[in-house]
């Protein structure tokens, strides 16, 4: 098998599911595909929902100590919770991550699903996981956290695609630089991280964090209108929802 990497999945966090997951699938034209009851030992409960061939989550604690629940104290629940890479080599890329300092936080081992999670506080900004399910170097392909049949649910109507994720920090060169050591990838003079499917953007801001999702839509007035109608504060062509800015294009 050749070397790749390529985003899989970002999650997002909030303090419960609802109204969250119900306006991001009527807002952006989504479905859910698979609520996965695995978490439930983490305190957790979410909902998956395909974006094309990325997969958006939102978890929700439902009881105290979680590490979600504590995430959502700390940053006021403003940023991403967590950026899920789909490689051929998790365990050697969290060796690299462990050479830089960044300690592994979890390893997930459901065979045929293998995932290796880094600790946020090394990583900076948020989680950084890297997984590997047999057959799924086909973007396509099998991926038991979104369930047996994600790839049904897939709606492509109102939106195409997430095509891009924006970091906020004091140092946005210095959280890119260090980013990029830990997937692998340089970044450019622009301060972004450009993926097969992907990119991630750096830009200045006050705390370290996850701050807005960018998505490829077929009517940027549709989703802004349905935004507004479901009460969501909008502002040129983004809103606030689930922690994270949503931007449309």
């Amino acid at each position: 098998m050749s070397s790749y990497l390529r985003l899989r999945q970002i999650c997002l966090v909030a303090p419960q599911l609802e109204p969250v997951i119900s306006d991001i699938a009527r807002i952006m034209g989504l479905a859910v595909c698979y609520r996965d009851g695995n978490v439930a030992k983490y305190g957790l409960e979410n909902a998956l929902l395909p974006v094309d061939t990325i997969l958006l989550e939102v978890v929700a604690p439902f009881k105290d100590g979680t590490t979600a629940g504590r995430f959502i104290e700390k940053t006021g629940g403003r940023g991403g919770y967590m950026a899920i890479f789909c490689c051929d080599d998790p365990e050697e890329r969290g060796r690299n991550a462990n050479r830089l300092g960044v300690r592994t936080a979890n390893v997930i081992d459901h065979a045929p699903y293998h995932g290796v999670q880094l600790h946020p506080r090394d990583c900076r900004a948020a989680f950084i996981e890297f997984n590997h399910t047999e057959g799924s170097d086909d973007s396509l392909g099998p991926y038991p956290p979104a369930g047996p049949d994600w790839q049904k649910f897939i709606r492509t109507d109102a939106t195409q695609a997430l095509t891009g994720v924006e970091m906020q920090s004091p140092d946005p060169q210095g959280l890119a630089e260090h980013w990029g050591k830990i997937i692998g990838v340089a970044p450019n003079d622009e301060a972004e991280l450009n993926l097969p499917n992907a990119s991630f953007r750096f830009v200045k801001g006050a705390s370290e964090i996850m701050s807005a999702l960018e998505f490829r839509v077929t009517d940027v007035a549709q989703v802004l209108h349905t935004a507004k109608a479901k009460g969501l504060a909008v502002a040129g062509n983004e809103f606030l929802l689930g922690g994270v800015t949503f931007r449309v294009n």
